[in-house]
């Protein structure tokens, strides 16, 4: 058969060819691929003598389109998945996992690999040069180059079954939150909930067979609104126990026995490698180290949150008491009644805000605050392909108006998209001599969806959610590496937050909220003062909000810096761990793990602490565009240079302080979140 897979791709920008795509394409591509890819391998092994050139280059410059094409496959498998992608996923992966295996076990391989890194000090070098012989170096021997025969094998047959463990995890995951819906008959037990997200809810009780009535699903712009809003406080016990009980109940979609597989094999892997567990094994290639540094920072930062925290939590049970006569609060009650908290204290909610961020203007919001700080330029282009109805593709051109990206946008939920928000890409970056190939870039979220009467209007929470995800597209649409695997976000994974989260900080300024914050329906501007709330309710149980993403970092960490196999519950392991943590009474029967994708299937074991030590890198970093002005071209294009374009191409401490003129500080990150004066 044709295959648009194996051909050179006739689209704008050899962008990916969607509209001639079907599933039984892939396993055909991603063998043949394989094949090619094992054929470069073969001539860099046949080169006389090693050089860093006909090696270390040439390693990295290979498997060009087995990349391509299981960037591609992969993506669908998270955006618009079905029962034959994941047939297909459980086939490829172990495919990929073995070739991965044949190259990083391969001795021959690996002994040109040496002598090239044995003579590191008396090559000429560049910096970027430099990092991509080290990290070459080490991806042999973190992955087995220097494990005997028997050892080897032990490893490759750990990695196949990890492999499938993960695509598992997260097909269960993605199985129970579209299997749930919650029926209402009676309007009157709605009671909060708001136009918008009623109709929303009769929407998609319509398309499941059920007209006349509201249908509630675990999907985040129908969770989070009825956690939110809905006063019939037993409508979000149901929803809470639906949303915390996936996947541990025993059934066909649990996850429990999957974890203690994953956190066994995981653990087996960093032994057999000679590391005392999976998180020194992680964080030997991250800026925090160790295991022993990531929990000090953790802990530390816990004693500053935790009093906070606690007189926060007590300032809510107080309301809700004075309010409701509710007399101890449950963590089902806990976003209800802050909304109503936050509302009395700042004259804020997200109802109020919602009219001003209509998703269209939220869009050329990003894309101009972009344009301001960066000089870029976004087209769509109704030309390059897109694999959903609902996907915009655009041109991004630089100040200098020269083609720099594509970027794809998708927005909403539907049956085969994974919950969550994310930036991930088609194709990278890199140059080899003249020739320079740009990036595909794509973000991904789930946002409220447009109804029969309104557009799609954004909470603030996902105005800032699109920021830090564009964020992200912004460090991989402005790579300017030379190598694949050290540009755009291929960086620590410390450090990979720091442009997303630094980019949410815009959000809150006038400047740049004057670009875009207008109402839907009279055009009116965001007023001053609604900012100046914006801005004081930004601090909001601020507390409360860190000791949860630090418990989330705990439960990560202890899973990973022991031998995890005396675990027998679970559930009773997660108690144990989010103990101290925990502001509000345990709730039988529930568990967050099972659900834990970040650390179970993506990329976040062992670094799920990496959103707070990011947050101080931005924070940090951002006081410094507030000293100059928020849009100061000097501070923009210093960014751009030593974060945005460099990619991994050095140490991120080096291209940190080259940014900022010295270390981080975590006074800023206090100071942002109030935890200090």
């Amino acid at each position: 058969m044709n295959n648009p897979l194996l051909a050179e791709f006739a689209t704008p920008f050899h962008t990916a060819p969607f509209n001639q795509l079907k599933p039984e394409h892939f396993l055909p591509a991603v063998q043949e691929s394989i094949q090619l890819a094992k054929g470069e391998i073969e001539k860099i092994k046949s080169e006389a003598l090693p050089t860093f050139s006909n090696t270390i280059e040439a390693l990295d410059r290979s498997g060009k389109k087995l990349n391509i094409v299981t960037s591609i496959f992969f993506n669908l498998n998270s955006a618009e998945t079905n029962e034959e992608i994941q047939k297909l996923a459980r086939e490829i992966s172990p495919l990929l996992t073995e070739h991965s295996n044949d190259i990083l076990l391969d001795q021959e391989l690996f002994s040109r690999v040496e002598q090239v890194y044995s003579q590191k000090e008396e090559l000429t070098l560049s910096p970027e040069q430099k990092t991509l012989l080290d990290k070459t170096y080490k991806a042999f021997v973190r992955n087995g180059a220097k494990l005997s025969g028997e050892e080897a094998e032990k490893l490759r047959k750990i990695d196949q079954e990890l492999a499938q463990l993960s695509l598992k995890f997260g097909e269960n995951v993605l199985a129970e939150t579209n299997k749930y819906v919650h029926f209402i008959e009676n309007e009157s037990e709605i009671e909060g909930l708001h136009e918008g997200i009623k109709e929303a809810a009769a929407q998609t009780s319509e398309d499941k067979g059920k007209p006349g009535q509201w249908a509630f699903t675990l999907d985040y712009p129908s969770y989070i609104p009825t956690m939110t809003y809905a006063k019939n406080r037993e409508l979000r016990k149901t929803l809470f126990l639906a949303y915390n009980t996936k996947c541990c109940k025993g059934d066909e979609l649990d996850n429990q026995e999957i974890i203690k597989d994953i956190l066994r094999l995981r653990h087996d892997r960093a032994v057999l490698l000679g590391y005392k567990s999976h998180a020194d094994f992680v964080l030997e290639e991250r800026m925090a180290k160790s295991p022993l540094s990531v929990m000090k920072f953790l802990e530390d930062l816990l004693e500053k949150a935790k009093p906070k925290a606690e007189e926060e939590v007590r300032e809510l049970e107080e309301f809700a008491k004075n309010l409701d006569g509710i007399e101890e609060i449950q963590k089902w009650d806990f976003a209800y009644y802050s909304e109503l908290l936050k509302k009395a204290k700042y004259e804020l909610d997200d109802e109020l805000l919602r009219p001003y961020f209509k998703l269209e203007n939220v869009i050329e919001g990003v894309f101009q605050t972009a344009g301001k700080l960066y000089g870029l330029s976004f087209t769509p282009n109704p030309e390059i392909p897109v694999y959903h109805p609902e996907v915009t593709a655009y041109e991004v051109k630089d100040r200098q108006g020269k083609h720099l990206a594509v970027f794809y946008a998708d927005f909403f939920p539907r049956a085969g998209k994974r919950n969550g928000a994310w930036m991930t890409s088609f194709r990278g970056q890199n140059k080899t001599g003249e020739h320079e190939q740009r990036p595909h870039v794509s973000i991904v979220c789930n946002f409220t969806k447009p109804t029969k009467t309104k557009p799609s209007l954004l909470t603030f929470n996902e105005v800032t959610t699109l920021f830090h995800e564009f964020g992200h597209a912004l460090h991989g649409m402005m790579a300017r590496g030379t190598y694949e695997s050290l540009s755009g976000t291929s960086v620590y994974w410390d450090f990979v937050e720091l442009p997303s989260q630094i980019f949410e900080n815009w959000c809150f300024e006038k400047e740049c909220l004057d670009l875009f914050a207008h109402h839907y329906e009279t055009g009116e501007k965001i007023s001053e003062n609604m900012i100046e709330r914006i801005k004081k309710a930004s601090n909001f149980q601020q507390g409360y909000q860190t000791v949860r993403q630090i418990s989330f970092g705990l439960l990560d960490m202890a899973y990973h810096s022991e031998d995890t196999s005396r675990i027998k519950d679970i559930f009773q392991f997660e108690r144990a761990v989010m103990k101290r943590t925990d502001l509000l009474p345990v709730v039988e029967n529930t568990l967050m793990s099972t659900s834990f994708s970040h650390i179970f299937q993506g990329g976040y074991s062992s670094g799920y602490y990496s959103y707070k030590w990011a947050e101080i890198l931005d924070a940090d970093a951002f006081e410094l565009f507030q000293e100059k002005g928020v849009f100061d071209q000097e501070t923009a294009q210093s960014f751009e240079k030593n974060i945005l374009s460099a990619g991994g191409s050095e140490h991120p401490s080096v291209l940190y302080a080259r940014f900022r003129g010295r270390e981080p500080r975590p006074e800023a990150l206090l100071r942002r979140s109030g935890l200090i004066q």
